[in-house]
């Protein structure tokens, strides 16, 4: 049942998205009299599972989820139809067009994405507000796990700017500081900054909750005991976990690295009951766990709920959609990096598919969380307008860039030029795609996905 209901999610988020962006190119193209001769949801390779002319446009759902498409007449496209390329152009076909009426047709897929991200992020701002672990709340600083440490960050930090620029939220700093070069912290009352250590960001990433490196520094108060061997232990709710084999430990991180230090083993905790202090001993399981569960008040009490108003909900929305489109390009120099080695961490349809979000219930239901549904959708769609406008002929920045040329130039590129560019980039996006596709399938089988 769960993967049915993020399986839906994908494909519904894809849809959304892949219709929209084609409309851009439709529409333009259609305002310019510019005939389209197909417009489908996925490929349709051999067949497809929907079809319908209306017009001079066939209308249509192929059986291939990796996209979409709009062929428009006398153009150089995935199709790689050249039949029509060898007669004279045709007043009504893409190739006759002037090169700033092509620019347009060719922009309005990312122009489409990248306002429907605004539009999408600025309604969730006006409608849910937004929800935020803020680090001026941070009134203990963080605790780090050893990855973090490894970064160049120690317990108790006050994390203040990222390259220069102030952090606030929780949630955008972890992700900036992997894409970062240096971070200020408040540290022993002194303001201190330093490089971001490739090799600590390479450890974040092999995790499967790299997020988690960094949380809330808060006390260890336990809230309920979820074991027999816990429960046996003589541990109660509302007992705060001061000291581990005597050595303090205030804090729940440290406590956390405590407990992993003793795995398997019997330990001596001490905790804070009715202001006295009591000695148990409990069992660390075998993965450095008590078995109990933390009260989540200190959690809540450094988060922030703000609201927007209508106004102030649109330029919101589109800083929303600047910050994501900004991450998008500064993963690509994480992805390069000799040191973390990115690319090792990309994933495919599989990988986004396993990922979706999903709302659990009391009663152990599932149901969609349509809030994380469209900011995942927004986040998507301006993911999917920076990559169309990289420069590689297959994606609609190639063709960008050869109309570009032609306009500073005054000549267009060579027919054959096209052609050759288009195959080229074609090929390179199919492999591209399977090695995607493999890297998935060999984590499944290896248990990292």
């Amino acid at each position: 049942m769960e993967i049915a209901i993020k399986l839906f999610q994908f494909i519904l988020s894809i849809s959304i998205l892949v219709i929209l962006h084609e409309l851009g190119h439709f529409l333009p193209a259609k305002w310019f009299k510019t005939k389209v001769e197909k417009f489908y949801l996925f490929f349709d390779p051999w067949f497809s599972l929907v079809k319908k002319k209306i017009g001079e446009t066939e209308y249509g759902i192929g059986w291939l989820p990796f996209g979409g498409y709009v062929k428009i007449a006398g153009m150089v496209d995935e199709s790689m139809d050249t039949e029509q390329l060898k007669q004279p152009a045709q007043p009504w076909e893409f190739r006759a067009k002037p090169a700033w009426q092509r620019l347009i047709i060719m922009l309005g897929g990312v122009t489409v994405n990248f306002f429907l991200a605004w539009i999408i992020y600025s309604s969730l701002s006006f409608f849910n507000g937004e929800k935020y672990a803020d680090l001026t709340k941070f009134n203990n600083g963080i605790g780090v796990t050893e990855a973090g440490k490894k970064m160049g960050f120690r317990n108790g930090d006050k994390i203040i700017s990222i390259d220069g620029k102030p952090a606030e939220r929780l949630e955008n700093a972890s992700i900036n500081i992997l894409l970062g070069d240096d971070v200020t912290v408040l540290r022993d009352g002194k303001e201190v900054t330093f490089p971001i250590e490739k090799e600590g960001v390479a450890d974040v990433l092999k995790q499967k909750e790299a997020k988690l490196y960094i949380t809330s520094r808060f006390p260890m108060i336990i809230d309920s005991l979820a074991s027999p061997a816990s429960k046996a232990s003589g541990l109660a709710k509302g007992d705060q976990v001061v000291a581990v084999n005597g050595k303090p430990t205030p804090f729940f991180d440290e406590v956390s690295t405590a407990l992993s230090e003793n795995k398997g083993k019997t330990i001596a905790v001490e905790v804070l009951r009715n202001g006295k202090q009591e000695t148990f001993n409990p069992a660390v399981d075998k993965d450095g766990k008590l078995g109990v569960a933390i009260d989540q008040k200190a959690l809540a009490a450094v988060v922030t709920d703000k609201k927007y108003s209508f106004g102030e909900a649109i330029p919101r929305g589109f800083e929303r959609t600047i910050e994501a489109l900004t991450m998008q390009v500064k993963q690509f120099k994480i992805m390069f990096n000799s040191k973390i080695q990115g690319y090792k961490n990309v994933g495919g349809p599989i990988a986004i598919v396993k990922n979706m979000p999903v709302d659990r219930d009391a009663d152990g239901s599932i149901s969609i969380n349509w809030a994380a549904f469209w900011s995942f959708t927004a986040m998507f769609s301006v993911w999917l307008a920076f990559l169309n406008l990289i420069p590689i002929p297959g994606l609609d920045g190639g063709h960008v860039l050869f109309t570009l040329y032609e306009m500073i130039v005054g000549k267009p590129v060579p027919q054959k030029v096209l052609e050759n560019a288009q195959m080229i980039g074609v090929i390179f996006l199919l492999g591209l795609m399977l090695v995607i596709f493999g890297s998935d399938i060999f984590k499944i089988f290896a248990g990292k996905l």
